[in-house]
């Protein structure tokens, strides 16, 4: 008989999906947050159960739904690489929901608010089945739900500007879903499969007998940049900007902090389940990744120098470690697969934080999001002001900060690849453009506002804007407590990604 402990995949998607429905039909919205708080909660510790279930047995397992067994039907796949994404982006959507709570039920209309938790408990499903999934149709099918959930995130502040900006994102994200879908059929029709593990051998078959070798190449290439697309990959993240800057302050730190990450993992999931590191070096597609890495790390961050505006500066710094993520998956390696995911797992803390703290600023400092504007604004909020300060500390790279570690491991595996020179002058300069652009948005906070500006803040500020803010100081304080544990503590963690990721092949 089959564990229990492998049903609780299947049990956090239920209940995301679950809560989304509920919450559609609950009085109102803060109703419907308990309820989706609860939600993230449950899923954040079935997934350590499952953690704990495949780490200590050093175990993955395949869970068939349904009655069809392989080649046919539908599967999920159980890991520790699974499963500590899958508690990292249960905690993390709890977290960011907690940080901008405040800005949400002022920027959605009450009338809206349990629908938006609905669209938070479909990202949330859609993020678990892009981790979990074995059957590169769901993959899909949840792409197009993710899609179509982070577009109500950014329209849920209800202006002009974001409904063009969801559009925006709406149609880059289909051009990268339809591409996605070609590639797929494409290998469908010279594999005849979809689900992952009798599609892996099939692949291989393939490419062994020097059959279809231009279909292959032409679908993974298709995949690789449908995803590349929906996961912002220089040059494909025009998008991004406008979206994740003018949204709520939640939807900002869930569309950077966690729905990028969903596609990166599905993205890992093909490229070493499905095609393998050695045929993605022998295809070139490592060589590309390896290219627009290294351009998004240096041009989002030249983006991000010229903003203004706190969120947009943001949400350009997310190119640029996105472009770190896709760096790594470019070496081809091992070393530099593991190096991507724990970036991933720095930046899903990381950016979050940023985002809350950036919104939890501009509303002590009357609404305003320009750099100038928000002169002093860490003293009115001490806490906001020290989160921003140390998430930016960690997309720089010191140590003690998560950043710091994901850049090592960047390093250290660019190392007997013939790439290392390219690698280590790409995160130097992307590190010395991190520090042009924090470095500046943190002494502007901390500095010293003008009278006129004080007196500005203290005749616009609502007085409920300038009170203390339980959730936001809560949600704070645990994603600082993350990044110093991923900066200090990460043998361990990287202990579990290297187990995970040696168990999907």
């Amino acid at each position: 008989m089959r564990p229990f402990a492998e049903n609780f995949p299947f049990f956090c998607i239920f209940l995301a999906l679950g809560a989304g429905i509920v919450s559609a039909v609950l009085p109102g919205g803060r109703a419907a947050r308990r309820l989706t708080l609860t939600v993230c909660a449950a899923d954040f510790l079935l997934s350590a159960g499952v953690l704990s279930y495949t780490y200590g047995g050093q175990i993955s397992f395949v869970y068939t739904m349904g009655r069809f067994q392989a080649p046919y039907g539908n599967a999920i796949q159980g890991g520790p690489w699974q499963a500590l994404l899958a508690m990292t982006f249960s905690s993390v959507m709890g977290l960011s929901l907690l940080g901008g709570s405040r800005d949400l039920f002022r920027d959605v209309r009450p009338d809206r608010q349990p629908l938006y938790f609905t669209m938070v408990d479909l990202t949330l499903a859609s993020l678990l089945v892009l981790t979990y999934t074995a059957d590169v149709f769901t993959g899909y099918v949840f792409i197009e739900i993710s899609t179509l959930a982070a577009c109500a995130l950014v329209m849920a502040k209800d202006t002009g500007t974001n409904l063009v900006a969801a559009l925006r994102y709406l149609f880059m994200s289909l051009l990268g879903s339809s591409l996605f879908l070609l590639g797929l059929t494409l290998l469908n029709s010279i594999t005849g499969y979809l689900l992952m593990e009798p599609l892996a051998p099939a692949v291989e078959r393939l490419w062994a007998a020097d059959a279809y070798h231009m279909p292959l190449r032409a679908a993974m290439a298709l995949i690789v940049v449908g995803l590349g697309v929906k996961s912002a990959m220089y040059p494909f993240h025009l998008w991004l900007p406008d979206a994740h800057g003018g949204a709520t302050t939640a939807s900002s730190a869930i569309l950077s902090g966690l729905v990028l990450k969903g596609y990166i993992a599905l993205e890992i999931l093909l490229l070493v389940r499905v095609f393998s590191l050695e045929l993605v070096r022998q295809l070139g597609v490592a060589d590309v990744l390896l290219v627009l890495g290294l351009l998004g790390m240096v041009m989002g961050s030249v983006s991000a120098m010229r903003e203004h505006h706190i969120k947009r500066m943001l949400a350009f710094s997310s190119v640029a470690q996105i472009g770190y993520v896709f760096m790594g998956l470019g070496l081809g390696t091992e070393a530099g697969l593991l190096a991507s995911c724990f970036h991933v797992l720095v930046h899903a803390c990381c950016k979050p934080l940023l985002f809350c703290c950036a919104g939890r600023l501009s509303t002590v400092s009357a609404h305003h999001h320009s750099l100038r504007s928000l002169r002093g604004s860490a003293y009115r909020d001490v806490t906001a002001g020290v989160g921003f300060t140390v998430g930016a500390l960690s997309m720089i790279g010191i140590p003690l900060f998560g950043g710091f570690v994901s850049k090592l491991y960047f390093a250290s595996a660019s190392l007997y690849t013939g790439r290392m020179a390219l690698v280590l002058a790409g995160i130097a300069l992307s590190t010395v453009l991190n520090s042009l652009y924090y470095v500046p948005a943190v002494l502007s906070i901390w500095g010293v506002a003008p009278e006129e500006l004080k007196e500005e803040v203290r005749r616009d500020t609502r007085p409920e804007d300038g009170a203390f803010d339980r959730c936001f100081t809560l949600a704070a304080v645990v994603l600082m407590v993350f990044l110093v544990a991923l900066g200090t503590l990460y043998g361990p963690i990287t202990d579990v990604l290297r187990v995970g990721l040696a168990l999907l092949k």
